[in-house]
């Protein structure tokens, strides 16, 4: 009975021993278990806090990359790089340069001076003047003129690297938008006036003495050589005529020189009458001339080939711009080629001039259009202009010493060839001392005559100082 009590105590202890033993191991499962999940969860939340923080510095970089832009962009505001002192592109005087166009905009659209090329100009003024807009870049045409530069003569580096206008002037570095208008210029002239009255050749040449007067006077004063002879063709009162001079002799004052030449033409009717009454008697504006002759087409064909021909084989500078009025004006009196005279005048000469003002006008920068050598040069220009005034009106009063057919010194002043307003004022002026005077056709004779002169005064500047 004891043996039997024992062996079932055995088989209890055992059994008790293996359910301890299961559940001790499948606690420890159970702890591994939980131990397991525990490190997953930690390494989930990691994961997601890790996200969170590369979320959170995401929209941290794209907050400060928006404000970068912003700011990026309103760096690049026009009125910013004015006022930023390290902006090399800004200035100041392109302020006052954007005001003085605004100025040149208004007496071209309200006053109407000379507003075919005077709206132009002021407009290239304005674009040239924009900070930042990378229209023209001076430096450029700097090296362009420097013989130690790289650029020296490439327009391959201004086509490569330059805007808008840097091409645009290219046409008036060449020469030819001055060429092509004197082609326009001389499809729309009419000569027989100068052929009716060839003494008014003389006219147009004795108005050429401002021109050379200035120019003593300029080198007098500090300017070279090159720089009193574009000065000094202010004188001459011919726009082409002063900028192809002035981009071959002294490129840098293009801009002032182009300025004051067209201000000074569409100032034609307040500069010459005070002059033109302050050197004659009321009895010599009363002068009445008689009709000039008619003039054949013959002449008037022969006329142009004639002066080419002969102006080229002397001063062959001259050959360019003489060349170009001649052959417009040979296509117009031909009468054999009407559709090529015909698109000289209109559309030819339009798209030439809104080119060569455009172009001109990028070249009045604040830095060099705003200092004392402009106020010298507007100063010069208008003596220039008056003297030519006088010297022509005063060879009309001595050349009536020797003739018995009296000329009305008047038409002397048209020598400038500021065609036809000088004439007009000839007109105008005459006809106040007496009302049944007509001398518009006389003094388109000088006025024609002046054109000429002024070309060939600017070759002989250009065959001595370029």
């Amino acid at each position: 009975m004891n043996y039997l009590k024992s062996i079932i105590l055995s088989l209890v202890l055992l059994l008790s021993a293996t359910t301890f033993a299961q559940e001790t191991a499948t606690a420890a499962v159970e702890q591994e278990d939980v131990a397991v999940a525990q490190a997953e969860t930690m390494a989930v939340q990691e994961e997601l806090q890790t996200l969170s923080d590369l979320v959170a510095t995401e929209e941290e970089a794209g907050e400060e990359s928006v404000w970068q832009e912003v700011k990026d962009f309103f760096m690049t505001m026009g009125i910013v790089r004015v006022f930023d002192k390290q902006e090399a592109t800004g200035d100041w005087r392109q302020l006052v340069m954007l005001l003085i166009s605004f100025f040149l905009l208004y007496l071209a659209i309200k006053k109407q001076y000379e507003p075919l090329l005077l709206l132009p100009i002021a407009f290239g003024m304005l674009l040239t003047n924009l900070p930042g807009s990378g229209m023209f870049h001076s430096e450029l045409w700097s090296a362009f003129l420097d013989p130690n530069s790289p650029a020296y003569h490439s327009y391959g580096a201004i086509l490569k690297e330059g805007g808008l206008l840097d091409v645009l002037y290219i046409g008036v570095k060449a020469g030819v938008y001055p060429c092509l208008i004197f082609i326009g210029v001389g499809a729309m002239t009419d000569f027989g006036p100068l052929i009716a009255n060839p003494k008014s050749l003389m006219l147009g040449a004795a108005a050429q003495i401002g021109i050379f007067l200035t120019f003593l006077c300029a080198n007098a004063m500090g300017f070279t050589e090159a720089q009193a002879g574009s000065i000094g063709i202010i004188g001459g009162a011919d726009g082409p005529t002063s900028i192809f001079l002035t981009s071959r002799l002294a490129p840098e004052l293009l801009g002032p020189i182009a300025i004051a030449a067209y201000s000074y033409m569409a100032l034609v009717p307040v500069i010459q009458p005070p002059i033109m009454r302050a050197l004659t008697t009321k009895k010599e504006r009363a002068i009445k001339m008689k009709q000039l002759r008619a003039v054949g087409k013959t002449e008037k064909i022969v006329f142009p080939i004639m002066v080419t021909t002969v102006v080229a084989l002397i001063l062959p500078d001259a050959a360019p711009l003489i060349g170009c009025l001649m052959l417009g004006n040979l296509m117009k009196e031909c009468g054999v080629v009407d559709r090529l005279s015909k698109t000289a005048q209109n559309e030819l000469m339009n798209i030439v001039v809104i080119f060569l003002g455009l172009s001109v006008g990028a070249t009045a920068t604040g830095a060099s259009f705003l200092n004392v050598k402009t106020l010298m040069i507007l100063a010069m220009g208008i003596v220039a202009f008056g003297c030519g005034t006088a010297g022509g009106v005063l060879l009309v009063k001595f050349m009536n010493l020797f003739t018995k057919e009296k000329m009305n010194p008047l038409i002397g002043s048209a020598g400038v060839s500021a065609v036809p307003m000088a004439a007009r004022v000839s007109q105008q002026v005459g006809q106040e001392e007496n009302p049944s005077n007509f001398l518009l056709m006389h003094a388109m004779g000088p006025n024609v005559a002046g054109v000429i002169g002024s070309a060939v005064a600017a070759g002989l500047l250009l065959s001595f100082l370029g």
